[in-house]
């Protein structure tokens, strides 16, 4: 029998605690799945999952990143999960949106975890992105295009940001984890 995809999160959630570094964020995130069926919409007030993508080149040694459109920041690549419950998909569809590449493989397990807040923005009150990110790696051609969600795209060597104080924190702390599992091939 298959498990309905909210299962499935809350399965890989569990094992992502057990391996994880983070401090009781698996357990939020389950809290989180369990207090509302709506949490996949991007309509629930309180805040929404979304999806993010780490998109290494194929040597492992950079990823690519995207300046933000509306944040006006440096992020990895993602979305909103609008609804589609198996963020696995989401996370891999939206690298490909927002970076045009083709040739991509996705490590099923998560990689990270992090709540941050959205400001408010016109009519859209503040809330929160519930982030589950994963590992996605270009097997193919690395050359990029930029879509409307990106102010610019550039591929940045994760060695360097994970030992630069100025990265953002949550891009510092993948890094950082990135090169600590670097080598172990995707999960299946």
């Amino acid at each position: 029998m298959q498990l309905p995809l909210a299962d499935d999160l809350a399965h890989a959630l569990r094992l992502h605690a057990g391996s994880a570094v983070e401090d009781g964020v698996a357990d939020r995130f389950l809290a989180f799945l369990a207090s509302d069926p709506n949490v996949f919409e991007r309509s629930h007030a309180p805040g929404h999952f979304a999806a993010s993508a780490w998109l290494v080149s194929p040597d492992g040694e950079r990823v690519l990143l995207t300046r933000h459109r509306k944040l006006q920041r440096w992020l990895q690549l993602g979305g909103h999960a609008d609804g589609d419950r198996d963020l696995v998909r989401v996370a891999l569809r939206e690298a490909e949106e927002e970076s045009g590449l083709r040739d991509l493989a996705i490590d099923p397990a998560i990689f990270d975890l992090d709540c941050h807040p959205i400001p408010a923005r016109g009519i859209e009150p503040a809330h929160l992105h519930y982030d589950v990110r994963y590992v996605v790696r270009a097997t193919g051609s690395e050359a990029f295009v930029v879509s409307d969600e990106s102010l610019e795209l550039a591929w940045r060597p994760i060695h360097a940001m994970a030992q630069d104080p100025q990265t953002d924190e949550s891009l510092r702390r993948m890094a950082q984890r990135w090169l600590a599992r670097k080598g172990r091939p995707l999960s299946r």
